[in-house]
């Protein structure tokens, strides 16, 4: 296994705030960090780093000259075209490779990876016009969630359809026709596993963390779930199986539900830093941001226990004009992402706090 030594430099595709919190733990470990993105030098990631190419994806040039200033190179954002990755491999080592983007960027292959190593998902079909959504939800049934196979997070690009609902439109109201049916699933909680994984195969992962979300956008993470120690068990051995059989360096992230009959179901997977880990900056041994440089870099991994019991909790939109009473608060961490524009649904920063 390559070992990427400090004094190396990184380099990021994305500019966002997970390339920015990437970027600091980065600096601290003596790395500088190169990003290469669409956006402009005042993103939130072009802020912190010492080198930033603005530059369109399909720009080889621009790629190619990134790839020759850098000495490895990972990426913030799962839907970073696969075509790019491909290209700046035959340059230098990109993690995670396009292999991975290539499942995790689609909903349907995704869940179908999973269920090819006989891990369970909520039942779906791939509908890409009004008959074989008709022909979906008549084999699935209703409540069932309609949602774009590419793109959509943070509750864009999904509709809920229920019984006695007009199917006509629907493609129309997630804004693409490739489109995935997902049978509803009555969770008794969703979690997330975080899980770094190098090279050479070595593995580890993060304890389980229980998520709440709100109009679709993760509102709290609190450490450590309430599940019992063998579903816990269970929801590590699903996310470190789909890291091997990926064989993804860096990290993923897996979101699952835990039924009420005791099942882990997956629901999605990202070959990143995930915001459901952002409790890790504060509250645990190694932050999920050090750990993925370790895990690019070569470097031993760092130890993933709880410091202690917390919850983190996004600032979304004009939650983020709290800042002044958070940083008053006694035993909360604050985190700004450098965001101007406050606008609704738009994650400003996080703020985490000790629960015991």
């Amino acid at each position: 296994m390559t070992v990427i030594p400090p004094g190396s430099i990184i380099g990021i595709l994305g500019a966002g705030q997970l390339g920015r919190m990437t970027a600091l733990a980065a600096a601290r470990l003596g790395y500088k960090v190169h990003v290469f993105a669409p956006e402009s030098m005042d993103s939130s990631c072009g802020q912190v780093v010492a080198h930033h190419t603005q530059a369109g994806w399909h720009d080889l040039r621009a790629l190619a000259r990134f790839a020759d200033d850098v000495d490895v190179i990972t990426l913030e954002w799962e839907n970073v075209p696969t075509y790019a990755v491909e290209f700046l491999a035959r340059h230098i080592g990109v993690h995670p490779g396009a292999n991975v983007l290539s499942v995790a960027q689609d909903r349907v292959a995704e869940k179908s990876f999973a269920n090819k190593l006989g891990i369970g998902t909520a039942p779906f079909r791939a509908v890409r016009n009004l008959e074989q959504l008709t022909q979906a939800t008549a084999e699935i049934g209703l409540p069932a969630i309609l949602k774009s196979t590419r793109m959509g997070y943070d509750g864009k690009g999904q509709l809920r359809l229920n019984p006695g609902d007009d199917l006509t439109g629907a493609f129309d109201a997630i804004g693409s026709d490739e489109a995935i049916l997902e049978g509803f699933v009555d969770f008794e909680r969703e979690i997330s596993v975080v899980t770094a994984r190098q090279a050479d195969g070595s593995i580890l992962s993060y304890p389980p963390v229980e998520n709440r979300h709100k109009s679709g956008i993760l509102e709290t993470t609190t450490v450590p779930a309430a599940i019992s120690p063998d579903v816990a068990a269970e929801a590590v051995r699903i996310a470190e199986a789909i890291a091997s059989e990926l064989h993804v360096v860096g990290l993923l992230s897996v979101e699952m539900f835990v039924t009420r009959d005791g099942r882990v179901l997956v629901n999605e997977m990202a070959p990143r830093p995930h915001n459901s880990g952002h409790w890790t900056l504060d509250f645990a041994e190694t932050s999920q941001f050090e750990q993925l440089v370790r895990a690019i870099c070569g470097l031993p991994l760092g130890p993933v226990g709880v410091i202690a019991p917390c919850v983190m909790t996004n600032l979304i939109g004009d939650d983020v004009d709290q800042w002044q009473s958070i940083l008053a608060e006694p035993g909360a961490r604050l985190h700004l992402y450098g965001k101007g524009d406050a606008r609704p649904g738009r994650k400003m920063g996080h703020v985490t706090r000790p629960t015991v």
